[in-house]
This record gives structure tokens, sequence and C-alpha cells, in this order.
């Protein structure tokens, strides 16, 4: 019994004065339950205590989410009125909640706040939580997508800057194939299982993805049908890998010369560093993504996470309270040393730990023009199952571009048919 008495008192002292789980808590403290996911969870717990210190009688929880499990699990505490107070939500996964009435418009804190103002983001990333002029979420990190390339094999093709159109773009993947003649290399990797650089170039051709109130496919449009022709064109011409089964490992293909030039976002910056290494580390750079036309950069998409604030919150002042010490600059930037996520605060990237990594400046250069996705709930759905799979028939030669499209519309017409009823319900 002594002895088990001991382990008990190690185990209270560890938690009270060690972890920020276990922080000690008075009668009469506010508990704010913050649902983060995966290592952001892990990482926003050690600036937690801070934030308490700052304000007596505050106590965030901070429970940890899987990604993989997360969607599933907010619903299910929507379903059942078990919400957090406050959550870190993906931003295509704001409007779902928002047209569920889970979460609340902060527009009167923002109006109000000496830290959270509009001006302090980059436009498109702040757009993409404004629903019917409504404000929903507050941008917490940031991700686009921009170029990856080897800056030495672009000389070898006679190009000593990246592809500032698409014009460029598909004259240096020519070259850089002529480079290798009948060798199995290629210029540029697009996998059909990514389904946004399509959207992306969809939306530099200037197409709207969805019409009629965003109630049906748009995909058939001529602008959209002339950005998916290009994109399937390095496909059927050999310029792009075919498929994804013939790269297992992205960055040892990148760093064999198998393709370079490859569209992805910031996750991928580490990853690089560790291949490219020894006489490789200075051979590979980054640059905001070429445009249709003249206008550099070309638009790219506007990703991340944000933070909001559910409707059934007994603490809402409070919980404003939390959000607004994550979007100090200080705290972002603190954020970002730990975790490697982008500041969404644009007085962030200041700080010399983002300001001097040279691969951070085109991502810089790339939010500035950025877009949303569709701010619909179904978008993931369109997105992952149905673009998806229509690219890469299109790629293969299963179907012409003009079968994938028209199908395309189609398919995602059924998926948003309970939308259509909706609208048509409201009026």
């Amino acid at each position: 019994m002594k002895h088990f008495k001991h382990i008990a008192a190690v185990i209270l002292f560890l938690c009270i004065f060690l972890s920020p789980s276990c922080s000690k808590e008075n009668e009469g403290d506010k508990i704010i339950k913050f649902w983060a996911m995966g290592t952001e969870a892990e990482y926003v717990a050690k600036l937690v205590p801070e934030f308490e210190k700052q304000n007596p009688g505050i106590k965030i929880k901070v429970q940890q989410i899987p990604w993989t499990a997360a969607q599933e699990k907010l619903i299910t505490a929507f379903a059942s009125d078990n919400t957090p107070d406050a959550c870190q939500l993906g931003n295509t996964w704001v409007p779902q909640f928002a047209y569920l009435n889970g979460i609340v418009s902060l527009d009167k804190f923002i109006s109000s706040s000496p830290i959270i103002k509009k001006e302090n983001y980059f436009n498109g990333i702040w757009d993409t939580n404004v629903i019917d002029s409504l404000v929903y979420g507050i941008p917490w990190y940031v991700d686009t997508r921009i170029l990856f390339y080897r800056s030495d094999i672009f000389k070898r093709a006679g190009y000593d800057n990246p592809p500032k159109t698409w014009a460029e773009l598909y004259d240096l993947s020519k070259k850089i194939k002529s480079l290798f003649q009948n060798k199995d290399k290629y210029a540029i990797y697009l996998p059909t299982n990514e389904w946004a650089p399509f959207v992306i170039f969809g939306l530099q051709a200037g197409a709207n993805i969805l019409k009629d109130n965003s109630s049906r496919g748009n995909f058939s449009s001529e602008e959209f049908k002339t950005a998916f022709e290009f994109l399937i064109r390095f496909h059927k011409e050999k310029l792009a890998p075919l498929g994804i089964s013939q790269v297992t490992n992205v960055y040892q293909a990148f760093a064999d010369e198998y393709f370079s030039m490859y569209i992805s976002g910031p996750w991928n910056i580490n990853e690089f560093k560790k291949w490219m290494i020894n006489d490789l580390a200075d051979k590979w750079k980054t640059s905001p993504l070429p445009s249709k036309g003249n206008n550099y950069p070309g638009v790219s998409l506007a990703g991340g996470a944000s933070l909001v604030i559910f409707k059934n919150s007994k603490h809402k002042n409070e919980t404003w309270k939390f959000i607004e010490y994550l979007s100090k600059s200080s705290t972002q930037i603190k954020f970002f040393n730990l975790v490697n996520n982008l500041p969404a605060v644009k007085e962030a990237w200041g700080d010399s730990s983002i300001s001097k990594d040279v691969y951070m400046k085109a991502f810089y250069q790339q939010f500035e023009n950025v877009a949303a996705t569709p701010k619909i709930p179904e978008w993931e759905q369109i997105a992952f199952s149905k673009i998806q799979q229509y690219a890469e028939l299109a790629a293969r030669g299963v179907i012409s571009s003009d079968e994938a499209l028209k199908n395309l519309d189609k398919d995602v017409d059924i998926i948003l048919e309970k939308r259509r009823w909706l609208i048509g319900k409201e009026k």
C-alpha cells in the first residue's frame, strides 16, 4: 500500500508541475475545450501555459484528433450536442459546419479586436472563411501549391528562370524531354490522383468550377476544358509519367532527374531538403506558378487550417481570447518554429526564421494570388472521387477530354442534387 501511495504521489506531482494538460484548476475557472488535428494538437499544447499565465481563470484543454477520423468525430459531436468550444478546421471544412449552423459568425468579435483584422492576412486566404458575407473562421496556418524545380536541368534546357506562362511551361517541358532523348525520364510530375493542378489551371483559365449557385458542375465550360486539355497533353506527349505507379518515391525520383518539376505545397520543403543533399543541395528551387497569360504569378489554391467557435460553446468570449492569442504575430512565429506550419499573419513572415529561408519566398509571392475552392460541403467528395477519376481516364486515353468532362458534370450534378432541392425550397 505504501508503494502504491508513493507512485500515486509521483504521478500527481508530474501532472501538476510538468504537464500542461494536467494544469491545476481552481473552482470558478472557465474550461475551454479545444480540438486540434495531428501534430498541431501536440505542439499547440506547448503554447497553452503562456496563454493561461496571461489569462488567469481560463484553462485550455487540448484534445488531439487524428486527421483520418476528424470529420467523423466532429459530425458525431455536432449530432450529439457535444462539440468543443473551439476547433481547428481545414479551410474546405468550414463551409460544411457553417451550413450545419454548428459554428458561429465571428464578425462581432473581429469588429472590436485589436489583434485580428482582415488586412493582417492574405486576401485569398481570408476569403476562404467568408460565406454569405459572414466570417466563420480565422486563418491559423496556411498552405498553397507552387512549383518545385531542378534549376540545374532548367539551365541545361536553356532556361535561367522558371516558366512564367503556360507557353513557357510547355516549351520548357519539351526541351527537358529532349535532353534525355530516349531515356525513361520526364519533365514534370502531374499525378492524376492529385486533383489540385486540374482545378488550379482551370481557375487560371478563368473557369467557374461550378454554376447555378454552386448547384451544378461547370467542368465542360470552354475555360475549364482549355486547362484540362492543356494538362492532359503532358501525359499524351510523354512529358509527364502516366499514372501514379511509375513514381513510388517522389523525392528519390526528383533527385534522380526522373522528373524536373512538381507542383506541391510547403509540407514537402523539409522532405526535399533531406533528399537533395551534398552535390544536389543547390540544384533545386521553388517558384510561384506560371499563368495562362501575362498576369504572373498565376492563381493557386488557398489552403491551410482555420480556428472556429462552435455554436454550443458557453464561453465564447474566453474562447475568442485564445484565438486572438494564437493569432498574434509572436505566437505564430513560435508555432512555425515548433511545427513548420506557415503563418497566416503576414507580419510573421518578416521573422528571420522564415525570411532567410530561400524556399519560402515563392510561397509568400504565391499567397498574394490564391483563391478558394467552391465553398460547399460536397466539395471534397467532388474533388477526391470524381475529378481524379476522370483525369486518370483521360490521361490514359480511355475516353476523350470531352467525354471525361461531360461525365464529370453528370456525376457532380448527382452529388449536388440535394443542394438544388434546398435552393429551390428557399425560393
